[in-house]
């Protein structure tokens, strides 16, 4: 069945990407922007296969009260990914945890007043399930509860607006239903042209030698094309329902550097000097404390710690798999490449 969908924030990496594949679904797709008339990102998106015939773009804003009601009129299904993404922040509450919970809030609100929608879907994030990695196998029963505006506060910030959105609908019980879409690090070839945070953090700046050394640092990747097959599963799937924990393969620092420099990207400034050992790790930790708030306290929660976790649920119930890590980051460096990002 062909759906009206909105989709929230819609110049964003996970968002531009799900607007493609709801478009070449043949899904009508209305997608919120700050401005419509900016160049740039938005051209890149009209550009899109289907996007002429049926892809609208109207302006909302996440701080405004009320600035989703007119886009959710006639909607089938909203799929709410806008949300602040940042490691570093002066004002965590303001920049970060306000802007996640309200803007949350207020689609889901104009979800509810448009009378039309039957499910949202939201982004939430694996920073929901955990603030740091553990012995534990993460399930989707998992909840962050460590994290606060001191201490990872992005993670702060995607838990309390996930908890809002659960707690809107036993509050308001709306007619309409909600999944939630919790990724771990997302990378992957970009549909625009900005640079998001996460290839930036995991290669942009690997290959630019940001990195004093490899670090004992473990991620969960998944394919941004996996992450936005998944959104569009939780919406024509009519059974789906709660979280579902959505991620590939855990690489690790080592494994990735190993990677690229076996894949022809050994020229680049990769770092060579070992800091994943057990000692270093310790080191390092103490050091963390002379870095940013964000940094620090990311670095201290997350070295030497691997991530598990059980994506039994999103594969047997939505029925999405998942590319190899080592195609996506390799699909990734080419498309950074083509984007100019990472220079001559």
């Amino acid at each position: 069945m062909l759906s009206s969908v909105l989709v929230t924030g819609a110049t964003g990496f996970i968002a531009s990407r799900i607007i493609e594949r709801l478009l070449a679904r043949g899904h009508r797709v209305r997608g919120t922007v700050r401005s419509p008339k900016k160049p740039g990102d938005i051209d890149r998106l009209r550009e899109l296969t289907g996007a002429r015939e049926r892809l609208d773009l109207v302006e909302s804003d996440l701080i405004l009260p009320a600035s989703f009601d007119a886009a959710a009129v006639g909607c089938d299904v909203v799929m709410h990914t806008a949300s602040p993404y940042a490691i570093d922040v002066s004002d965590a509450r303001g920049e970060l945890v306000d802007p996640a919970v309200n803007g949350t809030r207020e689609v889901l609100a104009a979800a509810s007043r448009a009378g039309s929608v039957r499910r949202v879907v939201l982004t939430s994030s694996m920073a929901a399930v955990t603030d740091e990695p553990d012995d534990r196998v993460l399930t989707e029963a998992d909840w962050n509860t460590k994290s606060s505006l001191d201490r990872n506060p992005y993670y702060y910030a995607k838990t309390m607006a996930e908890r809002a959105a659960w707690a809107f609908m036993e509050e308001s019980k709306p007619p309409f239903d909600l999944v939630a879409i919790n990724p771990f690090m997302v990378i992957g070839p970009s549909v625009t042209a900005s640079l998001n945070t996460s290839n930036r953090l995991l290669l942009i700046d690997l290959l630019k030698g940001t990195y004093p050394g490899i670090l004992s640092l473990t991620w969960g990747i998944v394919d941004v094309r996996d992450v936005a097959e998944a959104h569009v599963r939780a919406m024509e799937v009519a059974d789906a329902h709660g979280r579902y924990l959505c991620v590939g393969e855990a690489m690790s620092m080592r494994q990735v550097v190993t990677l690229l420099k076996s894949s022809g990207y050994g020229g680049h400034k990769l770092p060579a000097l070992s800091l994943d050992s057990g000692i270093a790790t310790a080191i390092i930790k103490l050091a963390a404390v002379t870095q940013q708030k964000g940094t620090g306290s990311y670095l201290r929660s997350h070295l030497g710690r691997v991530p598990r976790y059980d994506t039994t649920k999103i594969r047997t119930e939505l029925g999405v798999t998942f590319r190899p890590g080592a195609e996506t980051i390799l699909d990734t460096v080419r498309d950074l490449q083509r984007w100019g990002h990472l220079g001559n």
